[in-house]
């Protein structure tokens, strides 16, 4: 139990900015500590969550769901928005496998970077938008456990394709097993399970197909062009299955409409 719970705060001293004091570890821990990414999204989700509906009792919808997502970015560092921006460029703007893993490890956002991010996060805003306060806290808290859990499943289906030592995924190349797979799924779809009991709408389970949807063309294009993942991969996974659970949470709400 213990070394749970070193793993649990390495998980949170890596993939957050969270203080958490001084504790041991090395590149084994880290990579064992990949199974609590989706409680990451569990902090991460009932925050954004907790700061959206407070918002909605003395500020407009817009400005809590800005705040929510300034919430979110700051806990993470924008460690997974950076990701989907580098992605954009690498996939963008290379052609071959090297350039593409060049581009992606350059510091500086391009232009692809900057319209896919923007467009990203304007799509996000609109989507919690257009539900009730209520529904996107649900919303943010499912999307970011199940989207981590989906950015999970390609560690392990997929092979790490950095060979330098400095690369920030480095920690979570040597891939997980499937008993830590499955701890990563429990904390990933348990609040999808208790989001379609707490609104009473199992509409949301094609939150689902989607995501495995969104994870597969995310899989088969890192396959076809540098074939595995890289830490930025990871990141542009975990946006776009976010995103895709906060759009069908909107079809589900458009539905009834």
């Amino acid at each position: 139990m213990k070394e749970q719970w070193y793993l649990l705060r390495t998980a949170i001293m890596f993939y957050t900015r969270i203080p958490v004091g001084n504790i041991p570890h090395g590149l084994d821990r880290l990579s064992r500590a990949t199974r609590y990414l989706p409680f990451i999204g569990w902090m991460t989700g009932i925050t954004m969550a907790l700061v959206l509906y407070g918002c909605s009792f003395i500020a407009p919808p817009a400005i809590g769901i800005l705040l929510s997502l300034f919430t979110g970015i700051w806990m993470t560092g924008a460690f997974h928005e950076d990701g989907f921006a580098d992605m954009c460029d690498g996939f963008g703007g290379g052609w071959t496998k090297e350039k593409i893993l060049l581009i992606m490890k350059d510091s500086r956002i391009g232009t692809y970077g900057m319209v896919g991010l923007l467009l990203l996060m304007l799509m996000k805003f609109f989507c919690l938008f257009y539900l009730a306060p209520c529904t996107a806290a649900v919303a943010i808290f499912v999307a970011h456990t199940l989207s981590r859990f989906t950015a999970v499943t390609i560690i392990y289906t997929h092979s790490y394709v950095r060979e330098d030592e400095d690369s920030k995924a480095k920690p979570v190349s040597k891939g997980i097993s499937g008993g830590e797979l499955t701890l990563a799924a429990f904390f990933g779809l348990a609040p999808l399970a208790a989001a379609i009991v707490l609104l009473h709408d199992y509409w949301l389970l094609i939150c689902l197909p989607a995501v495995w949807l969104a994870r597969w063309y995310m899989g088969r294009l890192m396959q076809k062009w540098i074939g595995g993942y890289t830490g930025d991969c990871l990141g542009a996974t975990q946006q776009l299955a976010e995103t895709v659970v906060y759009l069908c949470f909107c079809l589900v709400e458009w539905k009834y409409t």
